[in-house]
């Protein structure tokens, strides 16, 4: 610029010179700001790290690491252990995902692929629409509508069927009261469901035409497309938008709270009421006294996040892999 301007009239204004400097300043404090603004999400990630262990280091004191495998939660006598609220989240977590992962990746298929011109943008939003529901409306609906329909309809026949298969059956057994860990996963499934299916639409969404068009052209089906070029360059979105799904179940409070049926009990059977970490919170973090409640709660709230961290940490190691992989294939 400079160069420019001596070039020209021989030498540098008065006026560039104030303008140069005040774009360095401009730079300078854009640069700053952004690196404030990163830095700024690792200050309340330390922050939440560092509040959760000072607050569940007397109950991981006094219980030490038997806390994450103990069933006992006993107010009274101030005995906890952590067992039951952590097998509930992963259990209603892996069915929801279970569930919900097939129907997003067909609903994104279809409205991607073979939907209707006229069809995929009403279909698209009300997807999404869904996403937008309050968690304690899906808790409602669990627990006045679908809890009463899955009791007197869908449990009998789980029961009559998968019931009946040596080894699997003990996971379909007892009382059909609707309410239990297989309901609230269900539950989640429904809720988990939109965020999935419109990260997936999304990321289908931007494969090149011509990579499609291509594979159409020497004779592929829909579903040998989709399998070998849209999951391929797609994986690293679809593996997002699973672990967004993920995330969301791990961490939903009212709508498991209204149909898990918040029970301090291990069973076998997804018919039992049982109970999950954020559940477990929801219910007695409001009441709990200082002293080893109040810290196991704390505690089991560090166990989801590092659950959490562990699933996030797995999601990326697999990416990682994926793409040695096709490293080593191309």
């Amino acid at each position: 610029m400079y160069s420019h301007l001596e070039s020209t009239s021989g030498a540098v204004s008065p006026q560039a010179l104030k303008k140069a400097r005040v774009q360095r300043l401009q730079d300078a404090l854009f640069h700053r700001g952004t690196q404030f603004f990163a830095l700024s999400v690792l200050f309340a990630l330390l922050g939440i790290i560092i509040s959760l262990v000072i607050n569940a280091w007397p109950a991981l004191h006094e219980f030490g690491p038997g806390f994450f495998f103990t069933e006992e939660w006993d107010v009274v006598n101030g005995e906890f252990g952590g067992l039951i609220a952590i097998y509930g989240t992963l259990a209603t977590s892996i069915i929801a995902l279970l569930i919900a992962v097939p129907l997003s990746f067909g609903i994104a298929v279809f409205l991607t692929e073979l939907c209707p011109g006229p069809l995929r943008r009403p279909l698209g939003t009300a997807v999404e629409l869904l996403a937008a529901v309050p968690s304690i409306i899906y808790g409602m609906f669990g627990l006045f509508i679908f809890a009463p329909i899955f009791a007197e309809y869908i449990q009998p026949v789980l029961a009559a069927t998968l019931g009946q298969i040596p080894g699997l059956g003990i996971l379909f057994r007892g009382a059909f009261n609707g309410i239990g860990i297989l309901c609230a996963g269900l539950i989640l499934a429904m809720m988990i469901l939109p965020f999935i299916a419109s990260v997936m639409r999304d990321v289908f969404e931007v494969v090149p035409p011509v990579l499609k068009e291509s594979a159409y052209g020497i004779g592929c089906t829909t579903w040998e497309v989709v399998r070998k070029i849209v999951l391929p360059y797609t994986k690293a979105g679809v593996i997002g938008g699973i672990m967004l799904g993920l995330g969301r179940a791990l961490g939903e409070t009212m709508a498991v709270t209204f149909v898990i049926g918040n029970a301090h009990r291990l069973s076998p059977s997804l018919f039992a009421p049982g109970n999950s970490i954020a559940s477990t919170l929801a219910n007695e973090f409001g009441e709990a006294e200082f002293g080893p409640h109040f810290s196991s709660l704390f505690a089991l709230a560090l166990a989801l996040f590092i659950i959490t961290f562990l699933v996030l940490a797995a999601a990326k190691w697999l990416l990682v892999s994926m793409e040695k992989k096709q490293g080593l294939k191309t």
